[in-house]
């Protein structure tokens, strides 16, 4: 039986960074999941609009990000930081996206895109609802994707909740395609691409396109 979407732990919106006491709570993590919302897809166009967070105990942080902000001290200090993996879906759009707008270098990574496409190899979807589908047995409602990130005053309801959920259930997923590919050995090579992230991010914000093409 699929679950029901709830509510999470705790709730928090942010304007341009988070606070110290939230660093130092968020610094003790071993597992982050992180997603970005931006105003479209092309870096140094679009501008990075909101982040998410959600740690090990359910509780989500929400960013957002002002125009023309180059930094988040507290927050770039959390997501370089060696010892919190970030969990993301599809980690080449956002890490890029906290590169260019931020100067964030985040690492490590893990992207439950490439695990689920390394380990559900008997499946075409992998995208972000059908891999937490499966893995965590929730349905995501994704009608708040195409969404105008940017807009002066509150995020409405119908936006948040999206922005919630889009983190809330990573670290589910995170856990089972991890130990499917432990199971297929399939787990080194995941963990080989994870570490690729940074530079095809790097190749997108640089407009390098099908560098590895013949």
């Amino acid at each position: 039986m699929q679950k029901t979407l709830d509510e999470p732990s705790t709730f928090k919106i942010f304007e341009k960074d988070i606070d110290s006491e939230t660093e130092m709570i968020l610094s003790s993590s071993l597992a982050l999941a992180v997603d970005t919302e931006a105003m479209g897809l092309i870096h140094g166009r679009d501008r990075l609009c909101l982040i998410q967070i959600c740690d090990e105990f359910d509780n989500v942080i929400c960013i957002r990000i002002e125009r023309n902000q180059q930094s988040a001290p507290r927050l770039k200090s959390i997501l370089e930081k060696k010892t919190i993996e970030k969990v993301f879906h599809f980690a080449r759009f956002d890490v890029a996206a906290l590169a260019s707008n931020l100067n964030i270098d985040v690492n490590p990574i893990f992207c439950t895109k490439i695990a689920s496409k390394i380990g559900r190899t008997y499946s075409p979807r992998h995208g972000l609802k059908e891999v937490i589908l499966e893995t965590v047995g929730v349905e995501l409602d994704k009608q708040a994707q195409s969404s105008d990130w940017g807009k002066v005053g509150e995020l409405t309801q119908k936006q948040l909740i999206y922005a919630s959920n889009d983190v809330r259930y990573l670290l589910g997923a995170k856990q089972k395609l991890e130990e499917m590919l432990k199971r297929e050995e399939r787990w080194e090579l995941a963990k080989k691409c994870f570490q690729c992230v940074p530079v095809f991010s790097e190749l997108d914000r640089k407009r390098f396109i099908n560098t590895f093409d013949h």
